[in-house]
């Protein structure tokens, strides 16, 4: 199967280096430019597969690009994953309304920018039935829907399988309840969002029996976090 194709668009020559080195690592096809214009260049030669693009660039910025390409018959599907240094929950949502499909805030580690790019990326397409996501031992296998802690089978409902597969999907990341709500049950269903916090339980009474219940954290005054650092 042919890598998939990252095109990194970065104008930190040290930040782009190290993100090239993890994703070939990774097993990814890396093209690299430092601003829109010869990003523009290494689309017309190769549309990528996703791109992973910084919000303070020279000349145009990340998010008016992102915009612009949007509005492109030839890459308006094109996954985008937003890369800033800006923290602020309204710059989330501004890069997220600008057509990204991720955001990640610098620091972050590669190890989470490669899960980012993998979850997003098969949003695009059907799971691969190879695909399995996997933390501390526990499985979560795309193609059957299967939970597995080793080779014990884990019971649980559909709705507890797609939190558990969003989680796997986005370690170590906070979502408040409204954020799961839409992206787990769907922006166009209308649940209360203490229903959440109900599921939340039957997922973690799922876990208990093998010790993953801690995986899914509570954060005071956040929401709920995903994460193998117990």
């Amino acid at each position: 199967m042919n890598a998939k194709h990252i095109l990194i668009v970065e104008d930190e020559q040290p930040i782009r280096e190290m993100v090239a080195f993890a994703l070939a690592n990774a097993g990814y096809d890396v093209q690299e430019a430092a601003d829109a214009r010869q990003a523009q260049i290494r689309i017309s030669e190769r549309l990528p597969d996703l791109m992973l693009l910084d919000w303070m660039l020279p000349g145009i910025s990340g998010i008016d690009y992102a915009r612009r390409l949007k509005k492109d018959d030839l890459t308006r599907d094109l996954p985008i994953i937003m890369l800033t240094a800006r923290a602020e929950e309204e710059d989330t949502v501004q890069g997220l309304e600008s057509g990204a499909d991720d955001y990640m805030t610098k620091p972050f580690s590669p190890r989470e920018l490669v899960a980012r790019i993998r979850a997003v990326l098969r949003r695009g397409g059907p799971a691969g039935e190879d695909e399995i996501l996997r933390a501390n031992g526990l499985s979560l296998d795309l193609a059957s829907h299967r939970v597995s802690a080793g080779d014990t089978l884990l019971e649980m409902g559909p709705t507890e399988y797609r939190l558990l597969e969003f989680f796997m999907a986005h370690p170590e990341r906070v979502y408040s309840r409204g954020q799961l709500l839409d992206r787990v049950w769907g922006s166009n269903v209308y649940v209360e969002e203490r229903t959440v916090d109900v599921h939340i339980r039957r997922l973690r009474k799922a876990l208990e029996q093998h010790g993953f219940d801690a995986l899914v954290q509570t954060v005071r005054g956040a929401g709920y976090r995903f994460s193998t650092r117990v």
